[in-house]
Order: C-alpha cells, then sequence, then structure tokens
C-alpha cells in the first residue's frame, strides 16, 4: 500500500513523505489514526501541495537561522579537576541554552551535533543541523569556573580598590577648598570728626 504521511512517525517517514507500507499496517493503524492517506485518493494531492509549501517556508528560515548562527561563538564555564577534566559534562542541551542567552534564538538541542558530551577544557568546533542545506558552524569554548576562594579574593580586592578611589577623591577635595583663596573684608569707613568751628555752628543753625 502506497499512502503519504500526515503527520511524523518516529523510524517510519516525516509527514509530507510518499512510502509504501504493509497493508495492514496502513489500513489498521496509519489510516485510522489520520498519521496518513492512500497515496492515490484525491485528498493526497492537496496534502503535498501544502507539504511542499510548508517546505519551501521551512527552508528559507533555516537558511536566515544559520547565516545568523553562523561563525558564533560560545563560551561555557565549568568545574575543572585534574588535568583539565571537567566535574559533569557540557552538553547540546547546554549549548543550546548558552546559544539562546546571546543571540535571543531558540535551538532545538537536537539539531546540535554533538557526537559526545564535553569532558575537558577547549575550543570546539560544532555544527548546527537545521536543514538539508543549513547546517552552520559555532565555535564552542569551554573555560575554569572561578574557585570560591578566588572569587571572594577578587571581590575583596574590587571592594578595596573602590574605597581608594573614594579616599582619593575626598582628598582632592579637601585640598581644592583649602587652597580656594578667602574674601577679603572690606575696611569700615571712620567717622570723620567734627570741629568745633562745625559744631558751633550747627548750634546756631538749631537756634
Amino acid at each position: 500500500m502506497r499512502v503519504i504521511f500526515l503527520e511524523d512517525v518516529p523510524n517510519v517517514a516525516n509527514a509530507g513523505e510518499i512510502k509504501e507500507v504493509a497493508d495492514g499496517y496502513g489500513r489498521n493503524f496509519l489510516i485510522p489514526r489520520k498519521l496518513a492517506l492512500l497515496a492515490s485518493s484525491p485528498e493526497s494531492v492537496r496534502v503535498e501541495a501544502q507539504h511542499e509549501a510548508a517546505q519551501k517556508k521551512m527552508g528559507k528560515e533555516s537558511a536566515d537561522l544559520a547565516q545568523q548562527l553562523e561563525d558564533k561563538e560560545v563560551t561555557l564555564k565549568a568545574r575543572v579537576g585534574a588535568k583539565d577534566r571537567l566535574y559533569g559534562s557540557i552538553t547540546s542541551a547546554d549549548i543550546a541554552a548558552e546559544l539562546e542567552s546571546i543571540t535571543g534564538l531558540a535551538i532545538d538541542k537536537k539539531k546540535i551535533e554533538l557526537a559526545e558530551p564535553i569532558r575537558q577544557l577547549g575550543s570546539y568546533e560544532v555544527v548546527i543541523r537545521l536543514g538539508k542545506d543549513a547546517t552552520p558552524k559555532i565555535k564552542v569554548t569551554v573555560t575554569a569556573e572561578e574557585k570560591k576562594e578566588e572569587a571572594e579574593e577578587r571581590k575583596k580586592q574590587k571592594v578595596k580598590v573602590e574605597e581608594t578611589k573614594a579616599e582619593e577623591k575626598k582628598k582632592k577635595e579637601v585640598e581644592k577648598a583649602e587652597k580656594k583663596p578667602k574674601a577679603e573684608k572690606k575696611p569700615k569707613a571712620k567717622k570723620k570728626k567734627k570741629t568745633g568751628v562745625e559744631k558751633e555752628k550747627k548750634m546756631k543753625e538749631k537756634e
């Protein structure tokens, strides 16, 4: 029996594919569950046309996504033991999560081709298979995670530097204030003493 698949059926076919299947499998399982149609039915022509249009659109979207991802660099930190071996490993899920974090693009972890989880420090070229002709390559670098003691020491050093800068700033402000010239006080005008003649003149004017 020749059928066209309406849905993906694991290990059998993907939606839109036309395949020969056993009569019993087709009539008793695929068709009743609306997973496939007879390839000779009128409805199959419409389904095939829809599938081709969807594939074309998906191909363009994959190509655009591939262009955005090509040569991207992803850096992941991990705890390290002896001989630069990691405690645990870096998986395709870790890479997908970091990619989304730095690019905002959601990538299916199943499309990231990682033969086995990364268990060693270093740089790796990783392929992302988005489609038949869309396979961008990214660079994944795994570096050692800073130890707790080192992180605390670095934090202390940062605080110390900030305190030193604050002290220097305050010192400069004080020095600047001391160097600023003080406003000179203007001498008070002295009252002119009246002479005896002026006093006598004033007395006469009052009379």
